[in-house]
């Protein structure tokens, strides 16, 4: 059999497929803040102390640095320091809860929190001690091999709802010595909230990463786009946060900018794909006046999508978020990666939730599936064993103008989220189904191909990912009627028709990137780049300003695939876009791109045109490949909104982290078509 991963085949010790009970996300305490109050646990430098509250400007508070970080002292905040990296907005959306991690090597996890009783987790007993293994027939991951978020499996849920503004501090309590990674990762961390609506400070950009000892506190307003220009009056009933009476407090905003189903992550420069493939990925549910997470509220706003009855809102008994993910061990069954493959790495063993092969028991109910491509390289194509039908209701973190049925899933890019309804009354109780891959890899350049359920079924592929991968198995009625909907309306794409374009912008993604910079830290020389707007291609820069859209304004960007042989799942981030065409043409955008969308698939030799708007904050972001092999290799630029006004009234400098603090320098390159 091939091995696409470039190493030898990971051992199973035995273990068979179907074995294991899939495990939910573990949910993340949400604690509600009173400044002063200490709900802010302990940090590193003061064991047994609260840890401050946040501050608008990075807290500079000085702490020993260990001799092997280059001793004396530095500041226990590694965010950059202040105006131009103080959190925007902060009066506006006070800190309404604090949510604190940290990051950490692998662990048992004592305090498991599934957010549902232990009938809806497959029988799994949250009393029990979670063990840091991909089955409790495989080894326990080291603490060296598995860096994940709090140190523990199952990887963690953070819940949110609008207008409830979450501090979420997040600790670096990895190894102080970088040469402890277990062969690959680095102990420097910057925390990526995909796709979130907030200032640049919080958006985890690839050079504001911080150390261990260190913390960083990033602010999620979670406010709709448009907050500070549209429905002022917060008069739409359907732009609002569920409130705990059941009800909706009215917000400012657009409500056609609603978001559901985010994701967050490692975005460290240049160790993206490393940091995540060692655990450093969780995903994010928000919610919100329509999607409620309450199917039972008929107040003709909330769509009542599955979910479950017990709570105001978020209810998780039958919204179920799954993340996909390959992944390869070497021989005594540790985490493994091939750090030279500049394609892509691809793993030869398929996880979901990070647990191998496993099975999860339902309802003869309609359930929602969040599902997630958290993979590093592969791209899956999903169906039901039985090709039974499946309907889409979001893509990436937006709800689609209306759901989509289908009986297979289009290609899914790494970072791509589709959420999907699943009746499973169809089927008896005893019965079972399996979700199966289709996409057959054989680098990580792209899918080979994407095979027809027979030969994916058969087993004969050579590629080990593709084939059944996930078991349902139909246990029961439900204990109530399942009382949700599928509505025939879902969300609305904004009206963008009538604001004026202000610049077109063309991105054309391939190989043969040159440099033109020489900084060690900021610069990175690899295979992969990015012309932007008819320049050279460029490798990855992030002192560099490719792009600087005003404040305020819409501008149309065209991204390109220069090559034939590849595959591009492209990442904006900060803003939504709507896919205006796929190469040239409208007709080619299917309906499952047609809500809104923040990652873009270019397939080989194609192009898409969308819409984007720039609003309520601003700062330095990033655009790249999520295919976080190119990303780090070094197709990833930075674009910036730099005319809010105070601090930001020119190119902004570029933050240069360090143990003992961040310097500012001015950037190291600004393209001639920056400035439209």
């Amino acid at each position: 059999m091939n091995i696409p991963s470039g190493l030898p085949p990971s051992p199973l010790f035995g273990v068979q497929p179907f074995t294991q009970p899939m495990p939910r996300f573990d949910v993340l305490p949400r604690k509600p803040f009173i400044a002063g109050n200490g709900v802010m646990a302990p940090i590193p430098a003061f064991p047994g102390v609260p840890g401050p509250d946040p501050t608008m400007e990075a807290n500079t508070t000085q702490r020993p640095v260990p001799a092997v970080l280059g001793g004396g002292t530095g500041p226990i905040e590694g965010r950059p320091p202040g105006p131009a990296w103080a959190h925007q907005q902060w009066t506006d959306f006070p800190v309404r809860m604090a949510v604190e991690v940290t990051q950490e090597g692998a662990k048992p996890n004592t305090v498991y929190n599934p957010g549902v009783p232990s009938s809806l987790n497959s029988g799994i007993d949250p009393a029990q001690s979670f063990r840091p293994t991909f089955h409790p027939g495989l080894p326990d991951q080291g603490p060296l091999a598995l860096w994940t978020f709090n140190g523990t499996l199952p990887p963690k849920l953070l819940m949110g709802r609008y207008h409830e503004a979450i501090l979420f501090r997040h600790h670096n309590r990895l190894p102080e010595d970088p040469s402890q990674n277990g062969g690959f990762g680095i102990h420097t961390l910057t925390t990526h909230e995909h796709n979130g609506h907030h200032g640049a400070e919080n958006d985890g950009f690839t050079g504001a990463y911080f150390f261990p000892g260190q913390f960083y506190d990033y602010h999620y307003p979670i406010c709709h786009g448009g907050y500070f220009s549209i429905n002022q009056d917060a008069g739409d009933a359907r732009c609002g946060s569920p409130n705990d009476a059941g009800g909706v407090d009215r917000v400012p905003g657009d409500y056609r900018e609603t978001m559901s189903t985010h994701w967050f992550h490692d975005h460290m420069f240049s160790f993206t794909a490393q940091n995540v493939y060692k655990g450093n990925a969780g995903m994010f549910n928000i919610y919100s006046a329509v999607d409620r997470g309450n199917e039972e509220i008929n107040d003709g706003v909330n769509l009542r999508l599955p979910s479950g009855t017990a709570k105001s809102f978020g209810n998780l008994d039958y919204d179920v978020n799954l993340m996909l993910a390959d992944k390869a061990w070497d021989g005594d069954g540790q985490l493994a990666m091939n750090i030279f493959d500049f394609d892509g790495f691809l793993g030869d063993v398929m996880t979901v939730n990070l647990a191998y092969k496993p099975f999860f028991e339902v309802e003869r109910r309609k359930y929602r599936f969040r599902i997630l491509n958290g993979a590093v390289a592969r791209f899956f194509k999903l169906a039901f064993s039985d090709s039974s039908p499946m309907t889409i209701i979001a893509n990436d973190g937006n709800l689609l103008p209306a759901p989509v049925p289908v009986t297979t899933l289009d290609e899914m890019g790494i970072a791509e989220r589709f959420d999907i309804i699943v009746d499973f009354s169809r089927y008896q109780i005893g019965d079972k189904v399996w979700l199966v891959n289709l996409a057959e890899h054989e680098n990580g350049r792209r899918p080979k191909e994407d095979l027809a359920l027979r030969d994916a079924l058969a087993g004969t592929s050579s590629d080990p990912c593709v084939g059944r991968f996930l078991e349902f198995r139909v246990v029961r009625d439900p204990a109530r009627p399942d009382i949700s909907q599928v509505p025939a309306q879902l969300i609305p794409n904004p009206d963008l028709s009538r604001i004026p374009v202000a610049a077109e912008r063309t991105f054309e993604f391939g190989r043969g990137a040159q440099q033109t910079t020489s900084d060690p830290i900021t610069s990175f020389f690899g295979p992969w780049g990015i012309k932007a707007s008819g320049g050279d291609m460029l490798a990855a820069d992030f002192g560099r300003i490719s792009a600087a859209p005003r404040f305020g304004s819409r501008e149309i960007w065209t991204l390109k695939n220069g090559g034939g042989g590849w595959d591009h799942p492209i990442h904006i981030h900060f803003e939504e876009g709507q896919i205006l065409a796929r190469d040239g043409k409208a007709s080619n955008v299917p309906a499952w791109e047609r809500g809104r969308k923040d990652v873009y698939r270019l397939h080989p030799g194609g192009s898409v045109t969308l819409s984007l708007q720039f609003r309520d904050f601003g700062g330095m972001f990033m655009e790249h490949c999520h295919n976080t092999t190119h990303e780090d290799n070094a197709m990833l630029l930075r674009w910036e909104i730099d005319d809010l006004g105070g601090a930001f009234l020119r190119p902004l400098p570029t933050p240069i982290p360090t143990p003992q603090g961040v310097t500012f320098v001015p950037p190291d390159d600004i393209l001639p078509t920056a400035f439209k």
